[in-house]
């Protein structure tokens, strides 16, 4: 008998697992995303509109775009200088406004629907430590200001890492889901924003410490940064992250997945070109296919979307071709029709 999705994703993330196919993208697991943190920090995303964030950033969502963005302008910065951002930062209060046992109860019964249907549980954590940075201040001027200030750059990132610490503590106390997805893309299509040593000195020890958390207590821990994130995958491998979600196919996956020997699950993989208007269903499908030859036999690989969650691709049917070629993969390679 086939595994179970549940089944099959967990014996793929397994250092010595043996899964019987790919993995179909997201498919053994089930966003749980009515959290009060999600509803307090994210609530105000609303397609048409355009609002502040918590944290003072404007946030534009056209009725014709796929998602909300920030809008950050010379003239509306929420921290124009770095050197003074105590002055123009306001962590927003999660202990006060999201501790409420009566507000988790919602998100509680939604967690034992999705076990309930045979799904793992995936909670939700937008906007990472240098993400939250280029909100604040704009993208330019969040690289700039690692090199030319970065004592006060260390201690903005650092007030931004203590608040994810709290955010992962409280979902991780109160709702103990199967996984967390916590965002921070880290480059672009074909390189790393930063040098690999700026990213370990300014983040690599805040995500320890919040990945560790997560670790401690049983949750599987998966980064979405679909980016050029080549040269650090040891470094991701070894402060906790099981799954990198989003791994874009300008990565060399196949020398990542040497690199690794099954330490970390490359998940993505599939060139997002492909997600198009004009797309066809031999273009997906082909793309899908090249992707599952390259990477599947290298073991530790889920073929996905590079988008940061389940059925994100922007144009509706993406998904569903994708599926549907993994399957045929599966058949074909492994004979099971799943």
């Amino acid at each position: 008998m086939a595994m179970t999705p549940k089944e099959l994703f967990l014996e793929t993330i397994k250092k010595d697992g043996h899964p019987d196919r790919l993995c179909k993208q997201f498919e053994a697991l089930e966003p749980v995303m009515n959290d009060p943190i999600s509803t307090f920090t994210r609530g105000n995303r609303q397609r048409g509109k355009n609002t502040r964030d918590r944290w003072g950033t404007m946030i534009y969502f056209p009725e014709d775009a796929p998602g909300p963005m920030p809008h950050v302008t010379k003239d509306d910065k929420v921290c124009p200088d770095v050197t003074k951002w105590r002055e123009y930062v306001k962590v927003p209060d999660l202990e006060a406004n999201c501790a409420d046992p009566e507000l988790w109860k919602d998100a509680l019964a939604k967690q034992e629907e999705v076990r309930a249907a045979g799904y793992l549980s995936m909670g939700f954590m937008g906007t990472g430590i240098f993400e939250q940075s280029h909100f604040l201040m704009g993208f330019e001027d969040a690289l700039l200001n690692l090199m030319i200030e970065p004592e006060a750059t260390a201690e903005l990132l650092g007030a931004i890492a203590d608040y994810r610490f709290i955010y992962a503590k409280m979902l991780v106390d109160n709702l103990h889901p199967d996984a967390i997805l916590s965002h921070d893309d880290w480059g672009s299509h074909d390189n790393l924003f930063f040098p690999p040593d700026t990213w370990r000195e300014f983040l690599k020890e805040h995500y320890r410490k919040i990945y560790g958390y997560m670790k401690e207590n049983g949750v599987i821990v998966m980064h979405h940064a679909d980016s050029f994130c080549q040269p650090i995958v040891k470094d991701m491998a070894e402060i906790g992250i099981d799954v990198w979600q989003g791994a874009l196919s300008s990565n060399d996956i196949v020398a990542c997945q040497e690199e690794l020997q099954g330490d970390m699950t490359i998940m993505g993989g599939i060139n997002s070109v492909i997600d198009r208007a004009d797309q066809t269903e031999q273009l997906v499908r082909d793309e899908t296919r090249r992707a599952c030859d390259t990477y599947g036999p290298q073991g530790h690989y889920i073929p996905c979307n590079p988008s940061g969650l389940k059925n994100s691709g922007i144009f509706p049917l993406t998904d569903k071709f994708i599926d549907a070629e993994v399957q045929a993969y599966n058949k074909d390679t492994y004979g099971i029709d799943a």
